[in-house]
C-alpha cells in the first residue's frame, strides 16, 4: 500500500491495526545519500564507536526520503504469514513560518540509483508524508499559545475594539501614490461584503507584505470593531487576509480561540509520518531489517530525537526506542548460515532462502492490498521491507530443522534467535561484525595491525613491499600519508616494529594500540624526503636513500561492492577478502560464551556446516580472542 499525504489520515487506523495485530515487522529506508567522507577504507578497523560517530554525521547531513514496513501475522490454522507492506514518501514540509525549514545534503550517486529505479522525486515533493520530532512538536505548540495570549491582550486590541496582529506599527503608514488604488479596492469589496451578509467571512485576494500592512491599517481605521483580520496561507505560499465579521464584544475572543485550536490542528496533522514510528515504538513487536544501522539512526534522528554524540547513549537509546532487532544481514553472516550464504545482498539472499537447504515461507497478500509486489520491485522501501521478513522467516525456520526433532515453524520470541536479538551487522568490519546494543561490544586483539605513516606518493604496491616478508597483508587507507596494514599471519606480529622500525626509514610504524593510545610527543618526529621501498633479485625489500622519484600517483582503490574484497597486498583488486562474511564470526566475549549456546535438543549431527562442527555454539570464536 502507497501512503502519500493524500490518503495518510484514512491509513492511519488501517496501519494501527496492521501493527497491533502482526506477530513481527520489518522496515527498510531510502535515503538522499549513503556514504560520507569519512568511510574511507579505513573503515574495516573502526570500532563500533568510531563507526557510529560516521553514522551520526550521514544521518545529520542526509534524509531519509522512502520510508517501508511489511507486518507480518501468522496463522495457526493455514500455516500461512498474512503480509501487509506499507510503502511512505516523507517529506520535512515546513507548514509554516515558524516550523523547521530542514536543510540536507545530497549524494548524486545516490539520487540517480534512485530514479534508475523508479523513485518518483515529483511525487515525494509533493505528496511526500510531513512529520515533525516531538521536540519541535512541543516548541511549535508552545509558541502558538504563547502567541494567542498575546493577541488577546490589551496591548494588541484596538481602541475600537478589532484586533491587529503582532508586528503592526500603530502609527499610520503614509500610503504611496502608486498603492491608492490597491487600497481602494480592498476598502470596497469589504464594505460590499458587510452590506451582503451572506457569508460570515471573506477572503482577500493574495498580496505582498506591504500591501498587507496598508490593508490592515486601512480597514481597522474605517470599519473597526465590525470586522476581525487573519493571515493566512494558501496552497501555494502565498499569504492573504480573511475579514471576519464581528457581531458581538465576545466574537473576537471566540474567533482567536477557534484560531487557536486550527493552530494546534495544524501542527497535529504536521507531526505525521512521526505518528507511525511511536505506533511501531509503543507496539513492542520485533523489528527485523537487513544491514540496518543506517535505517535505525536515520529513523531515530530524523523522525523522533537528535542522535546523541555519546555512543553508549545512542545504544541505550536504540534500546529503549526499539526494544527487539534482528539484523537479516548479520544472521546471514554467522553460524549456522555463513558457509551456505555465498552472497548476503538481499536480493540473493532472498532467492537463495527460496530453495533447499532452505524452505520457502508461506506468504500471502490480502485481497484488498495491492498485489505490485507479486512482481520484483527492489529498492522500493516497502518491497525490500517485505522480502526482509520473508528472509527472516526462511531463516529463523532453518533453525528449527537443527533441533531434534525438527521444528516447522520458529516464533519470533524463540531462545533460538536469542543470539541475533539487539546486535546491529557492521558492514566491512575485519573482525567486529556487530554492534550489541544491550551489552559491552566486542574488543578483538589488533597485536598483528599497525599504524604506517609514509610520503604522498606511496601507492598499495610500495606497502605490500615493505611487508612482503610478513606474508599477505590488508591495508585500509586513511588519507593520502597514513594507512592502517593488518598481518594475514598474527604469529609473525611481534617481529615487524622490531624489523621495519629503522632509523632514517622514510616511513613510520606504530602498533595499532599505540596509534590509538600514543605514549610520546608526535612533534618529535622528523620529516623524511620520499624513497621508494625496493626489493632485490632475492625478493628482500630494502630502502635506497638516494632514489628520489617524484609525482608517482597512488592508485586508489575503489570502495567494493556488497560482495567484493580487495587483495591489499598488491594494486588490483581480487575476492579474497569477503568484507561482508567476516572471516571472526563471534557474538560475545568469552565471559558471556554460555548465553550463547545451542538449545540441548539440537541434534549434533545437524551443527555441522560444510566440513566444520560448530559444536555447542552458535557462533565461533578465533582462540586468539
Amino acid at each position: 500500500m502507497e501512503i502519500t499525504r493524500k490518503n495518510f489520515k484514512e491509513s492511519l487506523e488501517v496501519i494501527e491495526t496492521a501493527i497491533n495485530e502482526c506477530s513481527f515487522l520489518a522496515f527498510d529506508g531510502e535515503f538522499t545519500g549513503l556514504n560520507h567522507a569519512g568511510m574511507s577504507h579505513a573503515a574495516i578497523f573502526d570500532t563500533p564507536e568510531e563507526r557510529y560517530y560516521k553514522v551520526v554525521q550521514g544521518a545529520s547531513d542526509f534524509l531519509l526520503n522512502q520510508f517501508g514496513f511489511c507486518t507480518f501475522s501468522y496463522d495457526g490454522t493455514t500455516k500461512t504469514y498474512t503480509a501487509k507492506p506499507f510503502n511512505f514518501y516523507v517529506f520535512p514540509r515546513p507548514f509554516s513560518r515558524a516550523a523547521p525549514d530542514v536543510r540536507f545534503t545530497c549524494q548524486s550517486s545516490s539520487l540517480d540509483f534512485l530514479m534508475s529505479q523508479g523513485f518518483d522525486f515529483n511525487k515525494w515533493i509533493s505528496e511526500g508524508v510531513s512529520y515533525l520530532r516531538p521536540v519541535d512538536e512541543a516548541s511549535l505548540k508552545d509558541q502558538i499559545i504563547k502567541k494567542h495570549e498575546v493577541l488577546s491582550s490589551p496591548a494588541f486590541i484596538s481602541p475600537s475594539g478589532g484586533s491587529q496582529p503582532p508586528g503592526i506599527n500603530k502609527s499610520p503608514v503614509e500610503i504611496p501614490p502608486e498603492q491608492k488604488d490597491f487600497v481602494d479596492d480592498i476598502c470596497k469589496r469589504v464594505e460590499k461584503f458587510l452590506e451582503s451578509g451572506e457569508h460570515e467571512s471573506y477572503s482577500l485576494p493574495p498580496c505582498n507584505g506591504f500591501q498587507r500592512k496598508l490593508t490592515y491599517q486601512s480597514l481597522e481605521a474605517k470599519f473597526g470593531s465590525d470586522i476581525h483580520l487573519q493571515g493566512k496561507t494558501n496552497d501555494k505560499k502565498e499569504r492573504y487576509i480573511v475579514v471576519t465579521k464581528i457581531k458581538d464584544s465576545d466574537d473576537v475572543k471566540r474567533i482567536e480561540e477557534n484560531k487557536q485550536a486550527q493552530d494546534l490542528a495544524e501542527v497535529d496533522d504536521a507531526v505525521g509520518f512521526t505518528k507511525v514510528i511511536k505506533m511501531i515504538s509503543q507496539s513492542g513487536k520485533l523489528i527485523v531489517g537487513h544491514n540496518m544501522l543506517l535505517d535505525v539512526a536515520h529513523t531515530i534522528h530524523q523522525f523522533l530525537y537528535p542522535l546523541p554524540q555519546d555512543y553508549e547513549e545512542f545504544k541505550s537509546m536504540c534500546h529503549c526506542v526499539f526494544p527487539r532487532m534482528i539484523d537479516t544481514k548479520l544472521m546471514s553472516n554467522t553460524q549456522p548460515f555463513k558457509d551456505r550464504v555465498e552472497n548476503s545482498g538481499l536480493s540473493y539472499l532472498h532467492t537463495l532462502t527460496q530453495m533447499p537447504p532452505f524452505v520457502k515461507p508461506e506468504v500471502v497478500l490480502p485481497e484488498e492490498w495491492d498485489n505490485k509486489y507479486k512482481t520484483e520491485m527492489l529498492h522500493e522501501a516497502g518491497y525490500d521491507a517485505y522480502i526482509t521478513g520473508q528472509c527472516f522467516i526462511a531463516l529463523s525456520n532453518y533453525l528449527g530443522q537443527c533441533q531434534s526433532p525438527p521444528t516447522e515453524r520458529i516464533p519470533p520470541g524463540s531462545p533460538l534467535l536469542q543470539p541475533f536479538l539487539n546486535k546491529i551487522f557492521m558492514m566491512r568490519s575485519l573482525d567486529i561484525p556487530y554492534m550489541d546494543l544491550c551489552a559491552p561490544d566486542l574488543n578483538p586483539a589488533r597485536d598483528h595491525v599497525f599504524h604506517i605513516t609514509f610520503p604522498k606518493e606511496w601507492k598499495n604496491s610500495d606497502i605490500s613491499q615493505l611487508f612482503a616478508q610478513f606474508g599477505n597483508v590488508h591495508i585500509g587507507w586513511i588519507d593520502d600519508v597514513s594507512a592502517y596494514v593488518a598481518l594475514n599471519s598474527k604469529s609473525v606480529a611481534n617481529y615487524v616494529l622490531k624489523t621495519l622500525c629503522k632509523k632514517g626509514s622514510v616511513y613510520r610504524i606504530r602498533s595499532y594500540n599505540d596509534h590509538k593510545n600514543p605514549k610520546y610527543d608526535e612533534g618529535t618526529i622528523n620529516p623524511y624526503k620520499y624513497v621508494r621501498p625496493k626489493s632485490n633479485d632475492n625478493g628482500d625489500v630494502h630502502h635506497d636513500m638516494t632514489d628520489e622519484k617524484k609525482g608517482v600517483k597512488r592508485e586508489h582503490s575503489v570502495e567494493p561492492e556488497d560482495n567484493d574484497s580487495i587483495e591489499v597486498g598488491s594494486a588490483k583488486k581480487a575476492k579474497t577478502l569477503n568484507v561482508d562474511a567476516p572471516e571472526f564470526t563471534p557474538t560475545s566475549t568469552p565471559e558471556k560464551e554460555e548465553e550463547l549456546q545451542w538449545p540441548d535438543n539440537i541434534n549434533s549431527s545437524e551443527k555441522k556446516v560444510g566440513e566444520e562442527s560448530t559444536k555447542s555454539k552458535l557462533f565461533t570464536e578465533p582462540d586468539d580472542w
